[in-house]
Order: structure tokens, then C-alpha cells, then sequence
């Protein structure tokens, strides 16, 4: 899938059906030309309905569609026959997949589960006919209850990538080569200095029949909370995921700084991923002999697990998957 392709924020006016109209209709038969009111309901207007589907990875189907209108409820009619309800505009979205007003901002649902369904806008309830009016003291009543409207409101659907853990990371650190290296994801790689331009998810195997989801986050730069570079528009990924795995080429000038940047980029987006547990990969020590390791090894962060890997010649990689699958369970092998 190109970077082009993959879309994780549309825009779209919804509009649910009306309810349809009570009918007055009063009845005249040959034998009783006065028989009264026998006006029929309204039938109720159509849903907007979100549904989950597991074989969705973006909103790409979505990209171009600009109204998504559910059909209208039929009005009723005589006899006491009742109008034909709308029918419900479903719209299948991947997992993770949010709904926001978009002149607000109101949160407004999300769906996580393959098949799950949430309403979005409900139709407009239909009218009552009037042979619900009838009474006593008012034995031909000439009118009924009209249809409800339908609810009509641009919305924003926004998608939110469900992963165990969420690599973390400057442009270049090696989180693609990384993620290609740990699972069966197969990211574009270059010997140039280049950022992801879309997050890319891959399944790791883990001790035979255990796995986790792990996600290839485009790199974050300083100030991407304040709408600098990719990171703004992917940061949002990493609010699903449960574990963040931050990602440091050894080569760096100070790991410990750079490591504050990546943090305070994502507090100041969102203070409760701090709250995440949190791992730390120093990449790329293929390129390190063993006394710089050494020395390197001291001046890094405190209170957070430390491993020093190489995607290229896999050191590490097994103790990396032990540490994260810790993390995650609170199983340790």
C-alpha cells in the first residue's frame, strides 16, 4: 500500500432518514360511508450505523465519499397500513476507528470489534395515523402526527491503529528496519536519511504460540505536538497502543536527550501517554565495539528497561521480545 493510500482521517455530512407521515385517511365503505378514521403510522427513517470489519486497515473507501444519506420512512397510508421503514446506511470502517462532531469536537462513539455496530445518527421517528386519535368526543379526527426529521451533521471519522506496542522514534533511528527484522512486516528501507510516511503494522511470534501487534509509527521531530513535521498527524496512533518501544540509534549525540525530546513531544500531545509503559532499544550496535558499548551503557536514562540490539545481525532481538512480552502480560518466561 502506497503512503498515498493510506488514509486515517475523512470528512463526511451524514444525514438519517425522516420518519414518514401518519395518514388521515378516513374510511367509506358501501355499507358505511362514515367508518371512520383508519389511517395508518409513519414508518420510521433509516439509521447511520458504523460496523467494524477486521479486513480494513484504513479509510480509504471513504476518501472521496463526501455524503452518506439514509433513506427516508414512508408514510402510512389506509386500512391502518403502516409506512415501509428506511433503510439503515451502514458503513463498514476498520478497527479502531473514531467519530467526532466536527463543529465541536464531541466525541461521539468508536468502534473496536470485528462486527460491531454503533449508531451514529438515528432516523426520525414516524408520525402516528389518526386512527390513534379517535375517541369518544372525537369519533373523525382529520389529521395525524407528520414524520420526525432526520439529524444532519458533518462528522469526522478518524482512525486510531490498534496495536500492542508503538515504536517510537526520530526520522532514520531504524524502527522500519526494526519492525522488518522482529515480524512479517515488510516496510521500505533506504540507506538515506528518510521518514515512514505511514504507520506499518507487523505480528511478532513470540515463544512458539504466543504474538503481539507491534506498530511502525512515522517519526516524530521536536515541536510535532505543535503540528511540526508527520508526527502531529500520527501521534494519535499511539494513544491504542498498550506499550512504547522508543527507538535510539547508539550514533546519536546524546541518547539521553533525545529521549526527552520523544517524551516531552508526546506529553505535551497527550499528558496520559506518559502513563504507558515504556521500553527502550538503542539501535544500530552492530557499529559499536564492546568498550564503547560499555560506555555508552552509562550514560543513558534510568528506570526504564534498556536493551542494546542491532536489527542487522539480530543481537538482542530475542531478548527484546522477552522483555516487551513482560511488559505487556507480566509474564516473565
Amino acid at each position: 500500500m502506497s503512503a498515498e493510500n493510506f488514509i486515517d482521517y475523512v470528512k463526511i455530512l451524514f444525514r438519517s432518514g425522516r420518519g414518514g407521515s401518519g395518514s388521515a385517511h378516513l374510511q367509506r365503505t358501501a355499507k358505511d360511508p362514515k367508518a371512520g378514521p383508519d389511517g395508518g403510522d409513519g414508518g420510521k427513517g433509516g439509521d447511520i450505523i458504523l460496523k467494524g470489519n477486521g479486513n480494513l486497515w484504513t479509510l480509504l473507501h471513504l476518501r472521496y465519499t463526501k455524503h452518506i444519506f439514509a433513506e427516508d420512512g414512508c408514510n402510512g397510508s389506509a386500512n391502518q397500513c403502516f409506512g415501509k421503514n428506511g433503510k439503515n446506511a451502514v458503513v463498514e470502517v476498520p478497527l479502531g476507528t473514531v467519530v467526532k462532531n466536527l463543529e465541536t469536537g464531541e466525541f461521539l462513539g468508536e468502534v473496536i470489534e470485528d462486527g460491531q455496530e454503533f449508531v451514529v445518527l438515528k432516523g426520525g421517528r414516524g408520525g402516528l395515523g389518526n386512527v390513534h386519535f379517535k375517541s369518544a368526543t372525537r369519533q373523525t379526527p382529520r389529521f395525524a402526527q407528520p414524520g420526525e426529521k432526520g439529524i444532519e451533521e458533518w462528522l469526522v471519522l478518524e482512525l486510531k491503529i490498534l496495536a500492542d506496542v508503538g515504536l517510537v522514534g526520530f526520522p532514520n533511528a531504524g524502527k522500519s528496519t526494526l519492525i522488518s527484522a522482529l515480524s512479517n512486516a515488510k516496510p521500505k528501507i533506504a540507506d538515506y536519511p528518510f521518514t515512514t510516511l505511514r504507520p506499518n503494522l507487523g505480528i511478532v511470534a513470540c515463544h512458539k504460540y504466543q504474538s503481539f501487534v507491534i506498530a511502525d509509527i512515522p517519526g516524530i521531530i521536536e515541536g510535532a505536538s505543535q503540528g511540526k513535521g508527520l508526527g502531529l498527524r500520527f501521534l494519535r496512533h499511539i494513544e491504542r497502543n498498550a506499550l512504547l518501544l522508543f527507538v535510539i540509534p547508539c550514533n546519536t549525540k546524546s541518547i539521553k536527550k533525545e529521549y526527552k525530546i520523544l517524551l516531552n513531544e508526546l506529553k505535551a500531545y497527550n499528558p496520559e501517554l506518559i502513563d504507558k509503559k515504556r521500553v527502550l532499544a538503542i539501535t544500530k550496535c552492530d557499529l559499536l565495539t564492546e568498550k564503547e558499548s560499555i560506555m555508552l551503557s552509562k550514560n543513558v536514562p534510568k528506570n526504564i528497561p534498556i536493551l542494546f540490539i542491532s536489527s542487522v545481525n539480530n543481537k538482542n532481538l530475542e531478548k527484546l521480545k522477552d522483555v516487551i512480552w513482560k511488559q505487556l502480560t507480566n509474564f516473565e518466561f
